[in-house]
């Protein structure tokens, strides 16, 4: 019976290897080898600019979007960046405009703007340079991966808008940055203005191509981002050597012409550097890159800020640890999720750094006379606090992730996410007693200060716990077109878990800073307001008390209708 396949035929399989086995037997064997690869010949291998035009156009034809829309979308895209920074530009004038005038002679441990100016760009760069080590900085995105790295091609025609990429966004960052700070805080204009923005846009562009030949040469991303984190410290460092030696500048010198041909010329040869070592870079750790960078970007796109410290702690994340801890202080359950709680913190440098940073904003906007104001310290406590409040509950964002320990341990719902509260609360009790301590001498009774910060350390800690095991935006609501792409209605609602609670229930703690006192009626009235602030956190459901209040009603007219 015919199967439908045509079996090979014997004769003809002996006869061929009749021929070739007498061919070679009698000497009659041809020297020179057949081109061929079975039945195939090996044509021209293409070009990598080839397979990227290629896969480019593949991908449009499949996109089902024509050029216009794309253009709508650029054109939309660029003109929110615009917008987004001539309004920041003028903010920061009105502010600049509203600082009161330095002092001629600086009070004994004060900074002065152009010295604050200088210590926020050294902590730009170093925070850029950790974000570089830990995205990257060239990496390939997963379908890249897998369809481009194991083609027999040069490399480094594929690897170059890659490569280039992270070099141009940190550059347009890093100029608009400069250009905001020199304009809004120094008041600079002209062609000193046009030069220090080239100037931050090229800094910008060597950082990023540092970290690019560092990932060339196999340094580790986690070793780069040491680096840039310990950069990052010492901006702090620097701001309070500063003050304790009273050799703050009073200006900062302008760039000129040749710093900035100086600085094109070293971002021209790290780029001509870069570009020839791209095909040096193993795959794996191109793979790497390229997730962490297409992870962080999604978390952006989709408002996440969850995903996106995901993204750049486990970014480089250690593989090992050479110490092993006892966890000598787990002796239950409720001392065994502190404990895990406080090694996460422990073995994030980012967030170690994190902390040391939020206590330097508060002491820093003291000293600055020009930021010594309501306003200024209002700023800087808020952001400071916040600051300390999310990098302690690392802890809490992962388990919201994956609720492994939480739900292995014989613990209620509502005491674990109080268990929760405990690091956060420690973290910022120390940075309560650095930054409303130096608030404290600012405005005159330091210990009234400090009572005060801590009536509102739960509060710090509530709103860190509860914007941690915040809900996802619900997307089968209807979607609003923005610059960033389309988002659920209620987004913003979910967002604000968290900071909702510092806004309402950290009054008293604002009121004192805008009146500049402490009473006993402020102590006590943010004693209460904590105690609902962990209340509120300590909730286990998903939405608020107004809402299910309705959703109730809703379902209490359909049952009677």
């Amino acid at each position: 019976m015919s199967s439908g396949v045509r079996e090979p035929d014997d004769m003809d399989l002996g006869t061929d290897t009749d021929t070739d086995v007498d061919g070679a037997a009698d000497g009659d064997h041809d020297d020179h080898d057949d081109p061929r690869v079975g039945d195939f010949e090996l044509g021209e291998v293409p070009s990598a600019s080839s397979i990227r035009r290629f896969t480019a156009r593949a991908a449009r034809s499949r996109a089902g979007a024509s050029v216009g829309s794309l253009l709508t979308d650029v054109y939309t895209a660029v003109t929110s960046v615009v917008i987004s920074v001539l309004i920041v530009l003028g903010v920061v004038q009105q502010l600049g405009e509203a600082l009161p005038p330095a002092p001629p002679v600086h009070a004994p441990g004060g900074l002065s703007l152009p010295a604050l100016v200088a210590v926020l760009l050294l902590a730009g760069v170093g925070a850029l340079l950790s974000t570089a080590g830990r995205l990257g900085p060239v990496g390939a995105e997963g379908p890249q991966a897998a369809w481009w790295l194991p083609l027999p091609v040069d490399r480094r025609g594929l690897l170059r808008p890659a490569a280039a990429r992270g070099p141009l966004v940190a550059a347009l960052a890093g100029g608009a940055v400069v250009v905001v700070l020199d304009a809004g805080l120094l008041a600079s204009g002209g062609g000193a203005l046009v030069r220090s923005g080239l100037l931050g846009a090229l800094v910008a562009a060597v950082v990023v191509l540092l970290a690019a030949v560092a990932q060339s040469r196999g340094v580790p991303r986690r070793r780069t981002a040491v680096v840039g984190d310990l950069v990052l410290v010492a901006a702090p460092v620097v701001a309070l050597v500063l003050v304790l030696t009273r050799r703050t500048p009073a200006s900062l010198p302008a760039p000129s012409w040749v710093a900035v041909a100086g600085a094109a010329v070293v971002a021209g040869l790290l780029a001509a550097l870069v570009d020839a070592r791209l095909g040096a870079l193993p795959g794996r750790t191109l793979r790497e890159g390229g997730s962490a960078a297409t992870q962080a970007v999604g978390a952006v796109v989709s408002l996440d800020s969850r995903e996106l410290g995901r993204a750049l702690t486990g970014g480089a994340a250690a593989s090992s640890h050479r110490r092993v801890s006892r966890l000598r202080t787990a002796r239950g359950p409720a001392t065994a999720l502190v404990t895990a709680d406080l090694v996460v913190l422990r073995r994030s440098l980012r967030h170690v750094v994190q902390l040391v940073v939020a206590a330097g904003l508060p002491v820093l906007a003291t000293v600055v006379p020009q930021l010594a104001s309501t306003v200024g310290v209002l700023v800087a406590v808020l952001v400071g606090g916040w600051m300390a409040a999310s990098a302690s509950a690392e802890g809490a964002r992962w388990a919201e992730m994956a609720p492994v320990v939480d739900r292995l341990l014989p613990l209620e719902a509502r005491t674990v996410r109080r268990l929760r509260m405990v690091v956060p609360g420690i973290a910022v009790l120390l940075w309560t007693v650095v930054a409303l301590g130096a608030v404290g001498v600012w405005a005159g009774a330091p210990v009234d200060w400090v009572l005060l910060g801590l009536a509102a350390v739960p509060v710090w800690a509530a709103a860190a716990v509860r914007a941690a095991y915040r809900p996802a935006p619900s997307w089968d609501k209807p979607l609003v077109a923005t610059p960033a792409g389309a988002l659920p209605t209620g987004v913003l609602q979910v967002v604000a878990r968290g900071p909702d609670l510092i806004a309402f229930c950290l009054l008293p703690l604002w009121i004192a800073i805008g009146l500049h006192t402490v009473t006993t009626v402020m102590v006590t009235a943010q004693v209460a307001l904590s105690a609902i602030a962990v209340t509120i956190a300590s909730s286990v459901h998903d939405k608020g008390w107004l809402e299910r209040m309705m959703e109730e009603q809703d379902e209490r007219k359909k049952a009677g209708a």
